[in-house]
């Protein structure tokens, strides 16, 4: 998980310094504004579902066994697809840029009408969210499981470190929303292939609503990417300045609390 986050933040990285280039002075240097925004869309896709999240599961998958005592994770195989899964989804992610048209210029939020006008690109940006959700899903799953089922004795939950904590706390999050991005880009998908009118306004659809259900994955996922590190600093702070935590249930409290109000 770490390795491929890794590989994904350097490709993401050089998308960024593309990006960086052009505006390094005004008017037109290296990109056509197309794929300006081509670099644009493939830099947020791929630092978020690529390098981000990977890099948070590629950490509790090292530490949290160690943090609750457990031998292992609950389930191996289902990890194993679930990392297997996102090189797959890297390969769909990348050939967009192969494809006649290129990659989509929709910005990494893909909003209709832009993203049902786009090329076959999107198509494959669909299938790539789709395969990295359900590799988020099934890590967050594991997670869970994990933590609720294999803490060693005496190991209560409020005996446990912080970043365990933040990652149950973020687990949960993710199981809640990430099956309702995978409806948002389902009915995408068929306003672009099958003739429905979801996002569509002649047909009677409504192209706010796929904002709607967008954020409702969206906002909580900038949680899911941020609660394992805050659990990340409450334990390096503590550990490296020699003092404890100071209000450790205040802190779990606040972490379930955010999960909630998001």
């Amino acid at each position: 998980y770490l390795w491929w986050s890794f590989i994904m933040f350097i490709a993401g990285g050089i998308l960024a310094l593309a990006m960086r280039a052009e505006l390094l002075m005004p008017g037109l240097q290296l990109w056509y504004p197309e794929t300006y925004n081509q670099f644009i869309t493939m830099h947020g896709l791929v630092m978020i579902f690529g390098a981000l999240m990977p890099a948070l599961t590629g950490f509790a998958n090292w530490q949290i066994p160690m943090m609750i005592g457990a031998p292992d994770m609950a389930f191996g195989r289902m990890n194993n697809w679930s990392f297997w899964l996102l090189p797959a989804a890297g390969v769909l992610l990348f050939s967009a840029f192969l494809v006649p048209g290129g990659a989509p210029q929709t910005g990494w939020t893909i909003y209709p009408p832009l993203a049902v006008q786009q090329g076959i690109s999107m198509d494959l940006i669909i299938f790539a969210i789709h395969i990295m959700g359900i590799s988020s899903i099934m890590g967050a799953i594991n997670i869970v499981t994990t933590i609720i089922n294999m803490r060693a004795p005496g190991m209560s939950l409020m005996k446990m470190p912080l970043f365990v904590w933040g990652w149950l706390i973020t687990g949960f999050l993710l199981i809640s929303v990430m099956p309702v991005l995978a409806g948002a880009v389902t009915m995408l998908l068929t306003d672009r292939h099958f003739g429905t009118s979801f996002f569509n306004s002649p047909g009677g659809g409504d192209p706010i609503m796929f904002q709607h259900i967008f954020w409702f994955f969206g906002h909580p996922e900038v949680y899911i990417l941020i609660l394992p590190a805050f659990g990340i600093i409450s334990q390096v702070i503590p550990a490296f300045s020699r003092k404890p935590l100071f209000g450790y249930s205040s802190m779990v409290y606040a972490l379930a609390a955010i999960a909630v109000l998001s």
